[in-house]
């Protein structure tokens, strides 16, 4: 088992964000053919992340677990459920989907700044996205705004490549800002492969593009805690999960969100 401490928990409870050091260690091999997978039969909603002057590749996928064996085998058999369950402070933990993010040797385009929150259907304090590299990151490794899951109002959902918002009312989200610019507290860490970083949907995170001569392989999974409830949102939603039939505050179906650890009933 991983070892979770109490300051690891403060931590993620105070900032939103933690490092967790060799989670994914034991899977490595799994996590890669996994990808390669996913490259080799990308899904419906694999995208080739491209704009006008950039260089390079940056591929992502998701919700992909039901198909890929290695994602689902690295799931049912990691400790990433235990150990969201002490960081999240949750007597449950609950699948929402998988996400894997490459960015090939020069490419320029960075991950914009973003949170994960208001692309989602769910609410709730209690959500985790663990981003695990699956080779060594340095300039390319995930950063993340300290305390940001505790601003007043969300963050706006907007298209990676264009920029354009998500939803056609923003009047209840911020601007999404530029936090080198504002002196906001940035967090990020050199990364050895199956490290990972764990953080609440409503942090605020980016990357730098990948300028070094090897691959950054990225894999993600987003977890969902005992206060997690389905919630429309004023736009579309990414993932849409198409015909989920759920309702207001109802929680996720688990024939589609599997209980990882059921809880206290």
């Amino acid at each position: 088992m991983v070892t979770v401490t109490q300051q690891d928990i403060d931590t993620f409870q105070r900032d939103g964000v933690v490092v967790i050091r060799g989670l994914f260690t034991d899977h490595l091999e799994t996590l890669r053919a996994g990808v390669a997978r996913n490259m080799d039969e990308p899904g419906p909603y694999a995208s080739e992340n491209k704009r006008d002057g950039e260089t390079g590749r940056f591929f992502d996928d998701y919700c992909n677990w039901q198909r890929i064996p290695e994602f689902r085998e690295v799931i049912q058999n990691s400790d990433a459920a235990q150990v969201a369950a002490k960081l999240m402070q949750s007597p449950s933990v609950q699948l929402f989907h998988d996400h894997v993010l490459v960015k090939e040797p020069g490419t320029s385009m960075a991950t914009p700044w973003h949170t994960d929150g208001p692309y989602y259907f769910v609410q709730g304090s209690q959500t985790l996205s663990f981003w695990s590299p699956l080779d060594p990151v340095d300039e390319a490794t995930l950063r993340l705004v300290a305390g940001s899951h505790l601003w007043e109002k969300p963050v706006l959902p907007t298209r990676w490549t264009s920029e354009e918002s998500f939803f056609p009312n923003a009047d209840d989200y911020i601007p999404v800002p530029d936090p080198d610019a504002e002196d906001m507290r940035v967090v990020e860490w050199t990364m050895q492969p199956g490290d990972a970083v764990a953080f609440n949907y409503h942090v605020l995170h980016g990357a730098r593009g990948n300028h070094a001569t090897t691959r950054r392989r990225a894999f993600s999974l987003r977890l969902l805690g005992e206060d997690a409830r389905y919630t429309t949102r004023p736009g579309p939603t990414s993932p849409p999960f198409p015909g989920h039939d759920m309702i207001e505050g109802q929680k996720l179906r688990e024939d589609w969100f599997p209980m990882l650890i059921p809880g206290n009933g």
